[in-house]
């Protein structure tokens, strides 16, 4: 990338570590910028004697400058997990929304494009499948996801506002579910759940009859799409949908986890939580077209590799420190 310098807010994360690898990878210059709160160092740790990378502690909802050219931006930053932004839904609300303000000032003052990882939950509960880009969503402004799901739809307003009066240079990605490598172990989301709750021995929680579906995109895939629509040729200014539209059960996924960890653990039933979507399938057609991007890692591979990331976390946390 001929030294081209990358800010990822949200650096830490999950999608965050994988997208400073990625750029470091092609030569660019990363600052990773997270306050931890949901980020890892576990993640990161092996890049900081990187010359070309960069470590910032700090909270995007405190506005950031730091003094020095910045080509793309990119905002990862936010609890994606519902145990995660709902164990403090006005700080979720406020990273989302405050954070995606300031860092689009950032943009704004540097001449940066701008990136925001938006998500499949500004769709809510949605009533048609495959949710398209058009589709406005049923999403309720009260309760406990609203925080994170009205929060993302705020903020894609930020920047269609940023672009449209201001001229900022933006990209806004709505993210399906995603999974792989670099996921906490004690995240919350589905596929981390059975994974851990298999190679522990634990009964595989299931919510409600286990028929809600949900679509799984590999981690290697999702990070090709976003670069692919970050770097595009094309001005895209409108949201693009990213994950894979292969759809599954959530029993059905607990019956695969089963079968790859080879457990005997059994599939227990809790009631379904308030407001969880029965659907989620992506259509993306549009990052077909645009893009020339569509995911190839089927869900039996992808969790392999998972399987044998958090397999080894689950050792490392189990080992006695000295």
């Amino acid at each position: 990338m001929d030294d081209r310098s990358v800010l990822i807010a949200g650096g830490a994360g999950f999608l965050g570590s994988h997208l400073c690898k990625h750029y470091l990878d092609r030569g660019a210059r990363v600052i990773c910028v997270d306050n931890l709160s949901s980020g890892r160092m576990r993640n990161i740790e092996h890049l900081l004697d990187i010359t070309a990378f960069r470590f910032v502690l700090h909270d995007i909802t405190d506005p950031l400058d730091l003094g020095e050219k910045i080509d793309f931006i990119i905002n990862m930053a936010a609890p994606a997990s519902p145990p995660r932004y709902q164990a403090d839904p006005i700080a979720t609300f406020d990273t989302i929304v405050i954070g995606s303000e300031n860092l689009l000032k950032l943009a704004r003052k540097t001449g940066a494009r701008i990136l925001q990882a938006s998500t499949s939950e500004v769709y809510g509960d949605p009533e048609i499948i495959p949710q398209t880009e058009e589709y406005c969503g049923k999403v309720q402004t009260m309760g406990p996801r609203a925080c994170y799901d009205e929060s993302k739809r705020a903020a894609e307003t930020l920047f269609y506002d940023f672009h449209h009066t201001l001229g900022v240079d933006i990209r806004v990605a709505r993210i399906f579910n995603t999974y792989g490598p670099n996921m906490d172990p004690e995240d919350g989301r589905v596929v981390s759940n059975f994974i851990v709750q298999a190679l522990s021995g634990s009964g595989l929680t299931v919510y409600g009859d286990g028929h809600q579906t949900r679509s799984f995109c590999y981690v290697d895939d999702m990070i090709t799409g976003l670069t692919a629509l970050m770097h595009s040729k094309v001005d895209i200014f409108d949201p693009v949908n990213l994950g894979n539209p292969g759809e599954f059960s959530i029993l059905e996924l607990a019956k695969i986890v089963l079968e790859e960890t080879q457990s005997n653990s059994t599939i227990e039933f809790r009631d379904l939580p308030k407001d969880d979507p029965e659907y989620r399938r992506p259509d993306i057609s549009k990052a077909r077209r645009l893009l020339d991007w569509s995911p190839d890692v089927p869900l039996r591979e992808g969790l392999r590799q998972t399987i044998i990331y958090l397999a080894a976390e689950l050792g490392r946390n189990a080992r006695p420190t000295e």
